[in-house]
């Protein structure tokens, strides 16, 4: 699989509704289809719809390995071997050779059925010395399942297992629903660990009370105590691991390797897919303000976009990517796209690469669309090339280098 990308233009239409602004965004864009919400304007020139971005960058993908059941998360061991979840419930351990190791004992138990079951992963950054891993997953509880995080230290010494296996995050409250879980795990520079949780779908208005973790971005230490320098610690009727919150669905999450600040990729409705920034006490808006339309195409709250005291996201697609994974790239196997940041698609079966110019995205580029394959997450790795996971019941781990 492999395909030579050249610098080269793009011809758009827009249907003849759509504003002049988002018409001339369209008009040099890689999306020429119209959004979901006619008379949706955005915020901000750029914040959607940014101009097509081209190198003249070859490259080659192949597969590393196969047979893996709906992979969600991927994360490189320090001897370049990797971890991969399974929604299903399981972890392996990948082999340099492609190799899948047996599934590692200790993994707590999931809860599984639709969107739900094991999710992100993160080593410890002391990993080398500690051993310790982190999972993200939708555990059983009575009336339902929440999502929670536990870490375990991995051992190899024969069977690989997880060993001194404890929870150190559970979600408040349970929910019925399988959907818009959240789970994806990042360690920031000081050490402290963020989790995205999910507005459950059916409780939506939740992500605008403090007094859950719904539609939320948790920040938690790395044994589960609270940092005390969350912005809600202290505040009477709130929950003193919130960062930040009216957020709907983050299943992408990193940091920027140059700001050092979180960034974090969230599931809109029928547009509105967003990129935050998400800052200490701040509120993002869902489900208030949002971009695109419920997916009965009703409007969602009173269908505004903009509100006082709510954020904007940095960047919108309308309609939707799906978005999944997210990557910084800072290696040398691809000079051109040093600097891009990489989101991965499940619906749209791509990949987002986008030119950043500080906080602002200048430049949009779909990638590997060949693969018509959903792509649940992006890593870089030791080695500077890119890897994929594929989200299939035989799903792949893909790596991707020059041609």
């Amino acid at each position: 699989m492999r395909r030579l990308l050249l610098a080269g233009a793009l011809a758009a239409t827009v249907g003849a509704g759509v504003p002049a602004l988002a018409r001339a965004q369209a008009a040099a864009s890689e999306e020429t289809r119209p959004p979901n919400r006619a008379g949706q304007q955005p915020a901000f020139p750029g914040q959607t719809r940014a101009p097509k971005a081209t190198t003249a960058t070859a490259y080659r993908v192949v597969p590393v390995a196969k047979g893996l059941a709906h992979p969600w998360g991927l994360a490189f061991l320090p001897d370049g071997r990797m971890l991969v979840t399974e929604r299903p419930g399981r972890l392996r351990i990948v082999g340099k050779d492609g190799a899948l190791s047996a599934p590692v004992a200790g993994v707590p138990a999931v809860a599984s059925g639709g969107q739900l079951g094991l999710y992100g992963l993160a080593l410890d950054p002391a990993f080398a010395r500690t051993g310790l891993v982190y999972l993200a997953y939708s555990a059983p509880a009575p009336g339902g399942s929440t999502l929670e995080v536990a870490r375990g230290r991995l051992a190899e010494g024969g069977a690989p297992k997880l060993e001194e296996v404890r929870v150190i995050f559970r979600a408040t409250p349970v929910e019925s629903g399988g959907a818009n879980i959240g789970g994806r795990l990042v360690f920031a520079p000081d050490g402290t660990l963020f989790v995205t949780v999910g507005d459950r779908f059916q409780s939506r208005d939740l992500a605008q009370s403090l007094d859950n973790d719904l539609g939320k971005m948790v920040r938690i230490n790395p044994d589960g105590a609270i940092p005390k320098t969350n912005p809600f610690v202290g505040r009477a009727g709130a929950r003193p691991e919130i960062w930040s919150y009216g957020e709907r669905n983050g299943e992408a999450a990193a940091i920027n390797p140059w700001t050092h600040q979180l960034w974090v990729v969230e599931h809109g409705a029928r547009g509105g897919d967003e990129i935050n920034i998400p800052l200490a006490g701040k509120n993002y808006g869902w489900p208030v303000i949002t971009y695109g339309e419920d997916y009965s195409g009703a409007l969602i709250g009173q269908g505004i976009t903009q509100q006082a005291g709510m954020e904007q996201p940095i960047y919108y697609w309308d309609p939707v990517i799906a978005p999944s994974g997210m990557a910084f790239y800072t290696g040398g196997l691809f000079p051109a796209w040093k600097g891009d940041l990489f989101v991965g698609g499940l619906g749209s079966e791509r990949v987002s690469r986008l030119v950043l110019k500080g906080d602002r995205v200048v430049g949009e580029e779909w990638l590997f669309q060949e693969l018509h394959a959903r792509i649940r997450d992006v890593v870089q790795g030791p080695d500077g090339a890119l890897y994929l996971l594929t989200d299939a019941a035989q799903g792949e781990v893909l790596k991707v280098t020059p041609r």
